[in-house]
Parts: structure tokens; sequence; C-alpha cells
């Protein structure tokens, strides 16, 4: 055997070595709300919600805000017993919330399909597809028009 096909050999080891860490199992939920978009990626093993790389508490300095994330959790009496990460763009804070609380209940559907019913019920399931509306030429705004003067 020569050198170069011994480190190849190493390094395709290694590489598999890592890519098996890296497949560890998850399941997968997209929510929108806005404008705002979240991929959630639910792990029964790891425990902690990471958001954009940071912690969730860290990234929602607001209370109301981590509740909004945690309730599809705490609805299901399993809180602490699944990890998330999660990738979220675009809106504001109250919509990447609402849009991650979607994400998180359409991944526990994929983990457990008998949580439907439940999540269904709280009003966790339902997509809020309000969006701003557009701006129309010969308006200020989607409807506000000019103000008019008669003379």
């Amino acid at each position: 055997m020569t050198k170069e096909t011994e480190v190849k050999k190493i390094e395709k080891e290694e590489a598999d070595e890592t890519s098996k860490s890296s497949k560890e199992k998850y399941y997968e939920g997209i929510g929108r709300r806005k404008s705002a978009v979240a991929r959630v990626r639910l792990y029964t093993k790891k425990k902690e919600i990471t958001v954009n790389g940071r912690d969730y508490q860290e990234y929602f300095s607001i209370l109301r805000n981590q509740k909004n994330l945690i309730s599809p959790f705490e609805k299901m009496n399993c809180p602490g017993k699944f990890g998330a990460s999660i990738q979220v763009s675009g809106g504001g804070i109250n919509a990447q919330s609402d849009a991650i609380r979607l994400g998180i209940s359409r991944a526990m559907i994929e983990f457990n399909a008998d949580f439907k019913k439940r999540l269904r019920r709280a009003g966790y399931l339902t997509r809020d597809a309000r969006k701003v509306e557009r701006k129309k030429y010969g308006l200020k705004k989607a409807r506000r028009a000019p103000q008019w003067s008669k003379r």
C-alpha cells in the first residue's frame, strides 16, 4: 500500500465517523407567518432548543415569545423531552415565534400522528395566512388615496 492510499483510507474513515454522528434522526416541520419562515428540526436525543445557533431564551428576550415557542411541548405534556434546531428568517420577532410554533407542531405530528387532534384543537396547526397587502399605483399606500379637495 502506498502512502497516498493510506491517507485516503484514513480520511474516508474519519469522514464516515463524522457523518454518522451528524446523521442523528430528526423530524422536520416548516412554519410560516406573514413573511417569516421557520425550518424546525426536532430531535429526541438532544434536549436544547436553539434558534439561528443561539439559545431560544437569548434570541427571544420577550417572555411572551418564549412561552409561544414552547407551548406545543407544554400542550403535549413533554417539555424537556425534545430538542430543536431552528432556522428562522424574515418578518418580525412576533411573526417568527408564531412561525416556529407552527413548525414545531408540524414536526411533532411527524413524530407521532396521535398528537394532531390535541394540537389542532389548541389552534397550533392553523396557518395564519394574513400578509401585507401590496401598494397600488395611484395610491399612497395599499388603500390610502391622495387627499382630495373639491376646489
